[in-house]
């Protein structure tokens, strides 16, 4: 009907010779309403909105509603190291909650941005060596249903911090339970033996389910084998006692030997955690036992990692687990929540999880048995290693979707702006050790593609449940990983190191580690374009059904070098009834809108940071408009930031 009255309107413009000025639609207030009450949008990580008032049709109306600037940035300069706002708001009755790199609380109103209240933990340990900025992804909320807790704490709102303490907040106040572990606070070293404080601490946000709120950690890459273990742990909601704790040991392990109540350097599980609360499943991706890079002394500690473990809500035993990576030696940890869906066409309408990975491999398991729901082949890889290495002769490989990332970069693939720039990568890429997906680090250099960043990565995917249809980002870059023998890494100055050069003991190995990422003379990727890109794919068939290139050179390199290539990326994206994908997370100062039937960039919007986040949408009321709101931030590779926007239609 638009359509007809919008083509009637030009027509009687062209017969009486005046000029047209075509006018705005109605704005449609009769869809539908919902918060956004999770990290993923749902408990199941599925980042998918009923909201359908913002269309493909009216989206260039979309413009700021709200901006609120809570001035938590760093940049290394201070007390503080660099900071990094990839924070996802929660949208749960009618507040809006977030948390800052410093760990602040924040409750907005969702509607106007007016701030309702802040928490500051104050933290004590305010920095530390290696890449990683200070960050905080996001928080979890839970409300009592009882007629004896209508009071303060009814409803709370949980953090993890970056001393490693979970605290409990009402969320009506912003102040601290008082019942909740002591004033309000849970310690999380206890059992994981003497460790620095930038060693382990949680970076995700909680996942509560049932009366237990559940939560891991990041343990710093590649420092020493002996680092804090990965375990995975339940608080009970209300007054903070420990549940359960899940430790990534290979059953029938022994207890550990020193003093330690978890044992040392197990698979972490710093990437958002996902559940089915109905069945009472917590899905967990875990990353590598440490250190990464190297896994001779490992002694069966990586039974379960990079993998997606399936643990019972109510005890933590195991329920099945799938790896998605054996004895992985490359980093290439399973970084994204497992993602909860159901569809006619896919495997039989059986409850389905997705599980994406570094590689560009996407598993669609049965969410409640672990079993494929599509064959998946064992292949055999480069089990050639340096001396004392163990590899795993075989990796899984996914057949039904295929790899969304090349599996490999050859010397005629080099790409470069002009003859000099590609000659130089074709020389770079020659001198590399080079056999394609999983080949082992060596001691003269190994390529690695897609490297250890992915691929995709903690942004995870967002699907369409009515459609079947699942939106994953991914970044193109290859990276060198160099193995250096323990005397000869003793002797370097490994804090001269200049960050995207990474240089990491790995204490108690034979090896220290190098890994910068594949970069020509003039700073580009050695790989060709696109350099990011948004994948649509259909899940009952498998088959992608359009790629496009997701930002631009912009804000990395000089104008005019402004161009259309794609660009690395860190977030994730949010898909709507209406038929849009929104996501941020490139290089590039932009927030856009994608068409979800045929990937056209139909919006996008300048904002003052990069946004190294994932999108949240949301409509309150049918008197309110869709908002869609986003943090701009910045990463570690681009200026730190601290604007949260919010964006819905001009009337």
């Amino acid at each position: 009907m638009r359509r007809e009255i919008f083509a009637a309107a030009v027509l009687a413009a062209l017969v009486c010779g005046c000029e047209y000025a075509p006018r705005a639609l109605p704005l449609d207030m009769d869809g539908p309403t919902a918060e956004w009450p999770e990290y993923g949008g749902d408990k199941g990580a599925q980042r998918y909105s009923p909201l359908d008032q913002i269309t493909p049709e009216n989206v260039a109306r979309l413009d700021v509603a709200w901006e609120y600037r809570h001035g938590d940035a760093a940049d290394g300069r201070g007390e503080y190291k660099r900071t990094s706002f990839q924070a996802t708001p929660i949208v749960v009755d009618e507040r809006l909650y977030f948390c800052t790199a410093f760990n602040r609380v924040i409750s907005l109103d969702p509607r106007t941005g007016r701030e309702l209240w802040k928490f500051d933990p104050e933290l004590a340990a305010k920095s530390g060596p290696g890449p990683y900025p200070l960050t905080c992804r996001g928080v979890a909320h839970w409300s009592d249903t009882k007629p004896a807790l209508q009071g303060t704490c009814r409803a709370r709102i949980f953090t993890g911090t970056r001393d490693a303490e979970l605290i409990a907040l009402d969320a009506r106040t912003g102040l601290p339970c008082a019942d909740f572990g002591k004033n309000g606070r849970v310690p999380l070293r206890e059992g994981l033996g003497a460790h620095e404080e930038w060693e382990y601490y949680p970076t995700s946000a909680p996942l509560v389910i049932d009366d237990v709120v559940v939560v891991g950690a990041l343990v710093a890459d590649n420092v020493r084998v002996d680092a804090p273990g990965g375990v995975v742990r339940a608080f009970d909601v209300r007054s903070g006692a420990l549940r359960w704790a899940w430790d990534p040991v290979a059953p029938g392990a022994s207890a550990p030997e020193d003093g330690r109540r978890y044992a040392a350097g197990t698979p972490n599980v710093w990437a958002p955690l996902s559940a089915d609360a109905e069945r009472g499943i917590v899905y967990v991706p875990t990353g590598n036992p440490s250190p990464d890079l190297f896994g001779g002394e490992r002694d069966g500690i990586d039974h379960y990692g990079s993998s997606v473990v399936a643990l019972d809500a109510a005890d933590g035993t195991v329920r099945w687990y799938f790896q998605t990576v054996h004895h992985d030696v490359w980093d290439y940890d399973v970084p994204t929540p497992p993602s909860l869906f159901s569809h006619a066409g896919v495997g039989g309408g059986r409850p389905a999880l997705a599980q994406p990975t570094k590689m560009g491999h996407v598993f669609l398991l049965d969410s409640t048995t672990g079993e494929p729901l599509y064959p998946i082949e064992e292949r055999i890889v480069p089990g050639d290693g340096v001396a004392g290495e163990q590899l795993s002769r075989t990796q899984p490989f996914p057949t039904h979707p295929p790899s969304l990332h090349p599996a490999r970069l050859d010397i005629d693939d080099a790409f470069g702006f002009h003859p000099f720039d590609t000659a130089d990568c074709k020389d770079r890429i020659a001198a590399l050790r080079n056999d394609g997906l999983f080949t082992p680090p060596s001691l003269t250099g190994t390529l690695q593609y897609p490297g250890s960043a992915g691929g995709p990565n903690w942004g995870g995917v967002s699907i369409d449940p009515m459609a079947g249809v699942m939106f994953v980002n991914q970044m193109h870059s290859a990276a060198v990983v160099t193995l250096i023998p323990r005397e000869e890494f003793d002797a370097l100055d490994a804090d001269s190191a200049v960050y995207p050069e990474e240089l990491y003991p790995m204490k108690g190995t034979p090896y220290g580690v190098k890994r910068s990422p594949l970069l020509s003379s003039a700073g580009a990727p050695c790989n060709p374009p696109p350099w990011g890109t948004l994948t649509a794919v259909d899940l009952a068939t498998g088959k992608t059904l359009w790629r496009s290139n997701l930002g631009t050179t912009r804000d990395q390199a000089p104008w005019p070098m402004w161009l259309d290539l794609g660009a690395p990326n860190l977030g994730g994206s949010v898909v709507t009834a209406g038929g849009l994908v929104f996501i941020g997370a490139t290089t590039d100062k932009f927030f856009r809108a994608f068409d979800a039937r045929n990937g056209q960039e139909v919006w996008r919007r300048r904002i003052p940071y990069t946004a190294s986040a994932t999108p949240a949408t949301y409509r309150l009321s049918a008197d309110d408009k869709q908002m869609v709101v986003v943090a701009a931030g910045g990463h570690g590779w681009s200026q730190p930031g601290d604007a949260l926007i919010a964006y819905a239609l001009r009337d």
